[in-house]
């Protein structure tokens, strides 16, 4: 598969998941953590499909496109050690839905930040809430959730906390 098909498969595995979570939640109140803004497209397909949530978003440093930027009040800059810890003494566990697309290219990397936002999240996710992710990930409390029908098993990941 050449790596535009890859790109693709990917892109398209991660809009079915984000509209399956957003269906699994539609009747939990609070707000949505989107961890990794990239250059915006999942920050502005969420936006998009939830017009009346608040849409936390995480990064590092800001390289999306304008238009998919979100307000300052909204946008948490930094290191995600430092900034997801403060969401969940801010939020606990309120928090109905969180979008983590945080992976690199390198295997050991993504398992130390997969092991970190496992712990922060199964703090911040209230009973039903749901993630998104692009990483596997060890949530204490949270069952693994079947992904939509033409997603690869592997690709992207769903979790509901209990």
């Amino acid at each position: 598969m050449s790596r535009l098909d890859s790109f693709i498969r990917r892109l398209e595995a991660q809009r079915a998941c984000l509209e399956r979570a957003v269906a699994l939640v539609r009747d939990l109140n609070g707000p949505i953590c989107e961890l990794g803004l990239g250059n915006g497209r999942t920050y502005d397909h969420l936006r998009q499909l939830c017009p009346d949530r608040q849409i936390f978003v995480f990064e590092r440093q800001v390289a999306a496109h304008p238009d998919c930027v979100p307000d300052p009040a909204f946008l948490l800059l930094g290191d995600i050690h430092e900034t997801l810890p403060r969401m969940v003494a801010r939020f606990g566990r309120t928090v109905p839905m969180v979008h983590s697309d945080m992976g690199t290219g390198d295997t050991a990397s993504n398992a130390g930040l997969a092991a970190f936002i496992s712990g922060q999240l199964s703090r911040l996710l209230m009973a039903g809430g749901v993630v998104i992710s692009d990483q596997a990930l060890d949530l204490a409390g949270a069952e693994a959730l079947e992904v939509p029908a033409g997603v690869s098993p592997g690709r992207y990941f769903l979790y509901r906390m209990n």
